[in-house]
C-alpha cells in the first residue's frame, strides 16, 4: 500500500491525523477476521490508487477496527470493509463492502462537489 495512506496504530493517532488534515479525508475501516481478509486486501488496492490520484485533495486513512474501536464506533462501522467521508470532522458518506475504483471516485466525488 502507498505511503499516502495512514494507519494509525490507536484511536489517538486516528484522531490526530484527523485534526491535522486540512482536506477531506477518506476512512477506510479493515478487519483482519477470515471473512473480511480477502475483502479488504482489495480494496487496499483500490484505496492505495485513490491516496495517489487524490495527493493534496485528500487524506486517506487505513483503520484497523480492532485497533480503533472508538472511532469504529463513533462512525457506525458494523463490517470490513467500510468507508466513511469525512468533511471537517464531520461524516457525509458511508460505503460498505468491496468497491471499485469507478465506484470509491463516485463515493468522493459526489458529496463533496
Amino acid at each position: 500500500m502507498t505511503k499516502r495512506v495512514h494507519r494509525p496504530r490507536e484511536d489517538a493517532e486516528f484522531d490526530f491525523i484527523l485534526g491535522m488534515s486540512g482536506v477531506p479525508v477518506l476512512a477506510y475501516f479493515t478487519g483482519t477476521w477470515p471473512k473480511a481478509i480477502e475483502s479488504c486486501r482489495v480494496m487496499d488496492l483500490v484505496v492505495g490508487g485513490i491516496a495517489d490520484d487524490y495527493t493534496g485533495r485528500l487524506t486517506v486513512v487505513r483503520a484497523d477496527i480492532t485497533r480503533c474501536p472508538a472511532a469504529t464506533e463513533r462512525y457506525g462501522i458494523t463490517g470490513a470493509p467500510s468507508c466513511v467521508l469525512l468533511k471537517e470532522g464531520e461524516a457525509v458518506a458511508h460505503g460498505t463492502g468491496p468497491m471499485t475504483t469507478a465506484e470509491v471516485r463516485k463515493f468522493l466525488d459526489g458529496p463533496t462537489s
